[in-house]
């Protein structure tokens, strides 16, 4: 049958139920289906009656608990029935249940996993059979001999398992339900396997408990949570233990920030169990809320907490000292981090993109001055902040503007060109004032522009239009699985150009430059409702998107 048990739903007490109707079911199935394999007795097939009224009972009772599949349900009741009441044809209706209780146990994978799932659940079956039937000697089959060989399977389907758990030698094993059930299918085959060196055809009435017990926690591996892995120490942590994505950065003793996006909604708090549990805000130019942590070195707790809920997640520090990182500039090295994170790989987080002007921006700054300086704005009024990076922008817009004949100064002008190289809280400021201005009395005519790395959504939507020197083009296909990625995995974040960086890593190429315009632009407006061309986008969220409620194009061919 199929059971569904990808959705949990809401209460405790029902999951519970249905995991132990699953388990029960699928116990009383594999006894049925080896005791028709096996054909022992008569008398001794009064069993198979009961086990089959039991499996068929059981299988209708879990309909009312859990998702079931009704066809799947009338086959597994019919074949329950037919192996005790069809001696004939015994074996076959016996084949085909053991096929579904294969089906059953199966850890919803191709491949390895569903070959150790059949070979496990057909030898731990015939075991069954043997015990609850007697050995049964054939000129084909000499039970003393297949009680080792069964045990062997038994222990190499173990021990594939235990490969395929991802676990490792770890503290995972016994501190989670998922770690003792994988114990359980390595350790108890184990134990029987010696007993069949010793009993011989005895083994199977003393080693069925054994058996039994290793079947029922191979059955609940499929229906039990996989542990999360275990955080690598000085490593920025992605958690989703709390029901939705939580980013620990860097992930260092001392100074950390919390990191929610904002679909997990705004009571948020977060702290180290048994010190200062701190509110998680809102910050200038990031999105979702953010909360300070100071975490010891070493392993510690982080308790996060949401309204009244309160979720655990396991953070471990090291001992090394992280970088310094400045306040405003934490969300932008928290984002660099986090695409790395997405990318799959556990790099530690040594400096943050603040910390220097790289390459590829200087020359995009370069060619933007040399751009305005072909506009002839009256000057260029230039927001910077002291961080390595915004220095070193400024002291190259200043040379570039000087060398071009563009003036630069603090104060804005009805004639003049807004440039930005500072970091995301003082953009976000920078163009919030721009905005209000704009909106009193004509300024910044010549346009708003802001260096590459400030291409965010908060800050290009905190006015209606805004120009960046990008080497990459966010509408084209690799940009887009970025933007795709990092949505995906933490809770609808926006991506930015700090964290694209990380995500690609190596095969990170600088591209040309070009300007393209952020704006708040929703072109032909119309309801769902609205008849509209095929294949139109009628919503403005999609994913992938760069800017949300927004868009961006080029508006420059290549700056040469």
């Amino acid at each position: 049958m199929d059971h569904d048990h990808s959705a949990p739903t809401g209460s405790s007490t029902v999951d519970s139920l249905a995991l132990v109707l699953r388990l029960a079911l699928l116990l009383s199935t594999a006894f049925l289906a080896g005791g028709g394999l096996v054909r022992g007795p008569v008398p001794a097939r009064r069993a198979l009656y009961a086990l089959g009224g039991l499996s068929a009972l059981l299988a209708v009772v879990s309909a009312f608990v859990a998702d079931v599949n009704v066809v799947a349900l009338a086959i597994h009741v019919v074949l329950a029935v037919a192996v005790p009441v069809l001696p004939r044809a015994t074996r076959w209706t016996s084949a085909a249940l053991l096929a579904l209780v294969v089906l059953e146990t199966s850890l919803g994978g191709t491949g390895i996993e569903f070959a150790i799932d059949t070979v496990f659940v057909a030898g731990a079956a015939v075991w069954f059979g043997f015990a609850l039937l007697g050995p049964v000697t054939t000129a084909a089959v000499r039970p003393g001999p297949l009680a080792l060989t069964l045990g062997g399977l038994l222990v190499l389907a173990g021990a594939v398992r235990f490969g395929l758990s991802g676990l490792g030698f770890d503290r995972r094993l016994y501190t989670t339900v998922f770690g003792l059930a994988v114990v359980a299918v390595v350790v108890l085959p184990l134990v029987v396997s010696g007993l069949a060196a010793v009993l011989r055809e005895r083994a199977y009435r003393f080693g069925v408990l054994g058996v039994a017990l290793a079947f029922v926690a191979w059955g609940a591996l499929g229906a039990i949570p996989a542990p999360p892995p275990l955080p690598v120490p000085g490593v920025p942590l992605l958690a989703g233990e709390a029901g939705f994505p939580v980013l620990v950065s860097p992930q260092r003793p001392g100074r950390n920030v919390v990191h929610f996006p904002a679909s997990a909604g705004d009571d948020l708090s977060a702290g180290v169990r048994g010190g200062l549990i701190t509110k998680a805000v809102a910050r200038p130019g990031a999105e979702g809320t953010w909360a300070d942590v100071d975490l010891p070195p070493g392993r510690s707790d982080l308790e996060i907490r949401r309204g009244d809920a309160t979720t655990v997640v396991e953070v471990d520090a090291g001992t090394a000292p992280g970088p310094a990182i400045a306040e405003a500039d934490a969300p932008e090295c928290a984002s660099a981090a986090l695409g790395g994170l997405v990318a799959g790989r556990a790099d530690v987080l040594s400096a943050c993109p603040s910390d220097a002007l790289t390459p590829e921006d200087s020359g995009a700054l370069v060619k933007l001055v040399e751009f305005l300086a072909g506009r002839k704005p009256a000057a260029l009024t230039l927001v910077e902040d002291d961080s390595p990076r915004g220095v070193a922008a400024a002291k190259l817009v200043r040379e570039t503007a000087a060398r071009t004949g563009l003036a630069v100064r603090p104060d804005a002008g009805p004639d003049t060109a807004l440039v930005v190289v500072s970091g995301w809280a003082g953009g976000y400021t920078a163009m919030t004032r721009a905005a209000e201005l704009q909106r009193l009395e004509p300024t910044h005519q010549y346009g708003l522009y802001l260096a590459p790395w400030l291409l965010n959504g908060p800050i290009v939507n905190a006015v209606a239009s805004a120009s960046l020197p990008l080497r990459f083009d966010p509408r084209e296909a690799t940009a887009v699985g970025y933007a795709v990625a990092v949505g995906d995995r933490f809770g609808g974040e926006s991506p930015t150009p700090s964290g694209f960086r990380t995500w690609l890593g190596a095969d990170r190429a600088a591209g040309d430059v070009q300007i393209f315009a952020a704006a708040q632009v929703n072109a032909m407006p119309m309801y769902p409702t609205e008849p509209h061309a095929t294949g139109m986008v009628m919503d403005r969220d999609y994913a992938g998107q760069w800017v949300s409620d927004g868009t961006i194009v080029p508006i420059t061919s290549v700056l040469r």
